[in-house]
């Protein structure tokens, strides 16, 4: 495994929020990894231990997930709140020029951060979101998210999550499903698996408009000159090809990756989302793709 150091920084409103960092070489833009609604940074640890030492790769994780601090106002957990946050680290960290990786809600975070400041990103990887958010999915998403639950072992908990995705990951085998177990859940104090965040996260996220807060179609015009990424699950109820057709019209620069077999999300660990990310990264890096 590659290693990675811990790294904390404060928001607005006195949150100590963490991410991990995994070094590479200071010749590449780093890698700015932004996880989706009940994810963490550990939801990139495939991606970040494959391309760290080439790559600095930074895996945050948003208010009221893995070891960040939870919010005591819950209408804060909304992509607002997390781009001031987002933005806070990128300048304490002195990221002049950046890639970012943004998985779902993290896509949406990424959107509005490049749409501000489209000069400050070499690119921006969108991993199956867009300024449309599908009914089907949002409805599938709100069914699930701030649900209590708690498992005896890792085996209930991966089983669990095999019940509740198997249309999403139709082929994926239970240690498929013990890999992503114990990167949503975490061991409570009572020897519990439990999810790893607050179940306030829902609250917002119920609202109408809550998903996004605003429209995101400026946004990503906004983004036009930034080098875009789009990596889109076959099976995805979330980003529709209509709206992938759009996105591609409206970007002077934007790949499409279909990953067969999933819906959403890809982990951006399938042999297809591993060669677009790796012809990408060559593009934006300045360096020859093979």
């Amino acid at each position: 495994m590659a290693s990675f150091e811990d790294g904390y920084w404060w928001s607005n409103d006195g949150l100590r929020l963490h991410y991990r960092d995994y070094p590479g070489s200071a010749g590449c833009p780093p890698i700015l990894c932004i996880p989706g609604l009940t994810r963490n940074a550990r939801d990139f640890e495939g991606v970040a231990e494959r391309l760290a030492g080439q790559y600095r790769v930074i895996c945050v994780e948003l208010r009221g997930r893995g070891e960040s601090a939870y919010a005591k106002d819950p209408m804060t957990y909304v992509p607002l709140t997390y781009v001031q946050e987002i933005d806070r680290l990128i300048d304490e960290l002195k990221l002049d020029r950046l890639i970012a990786f943004g998985t779902s809600l993290g896509g949406i975070v990424s959107m509005l951060l490049a749409s501000t400041e489209p000069k400050r990103f070499a690119g921006v990887l969108l991993n199956d979101v867009g300024p449309v958010i599908e009914r089907k999915g949002l409805d599938r998403i709100r069914g699930y998210v701030g649900k209590p639950g708690a498992w005896p072992t890792w085996v209930h908990a991966a089983r669990a999550l095999a019940e509740t995705n198997a249309d999403v990951y139709p082929d994926y085998e239970l240690e498929d499903w013990l890999r992503m177990a114990k990167r949503l859940y975490r061991l409570n104090a009572q020897g519990r698996i439990v999810p790893d965040y607050d179940s306030k996260i829902a609250e917002p996220f119920r609202l109408p408009g809550g998903e996004a807060g605003v429209d995101l179609w400026p946004a990503l015009d906004a983004m036009r000159s930034v080098p875009v990424q789009i990596i889109r699950g076959e099976l995805s109820d979330v980003l529709g090809t209509d709206t992938v057709a759009q996105m591609k019209k409206r970007l002077d620069d934007a790949r499409v990756t279909t990953v067969p077999g999933v819906g959403h999300t890809p982990t951006l660990e399938e042999t297809q989302a591993v060669r677009a990310i790796d012809r990408f990264l060559a593009a934006v890096s300045g360096e020859v793709a093979a």
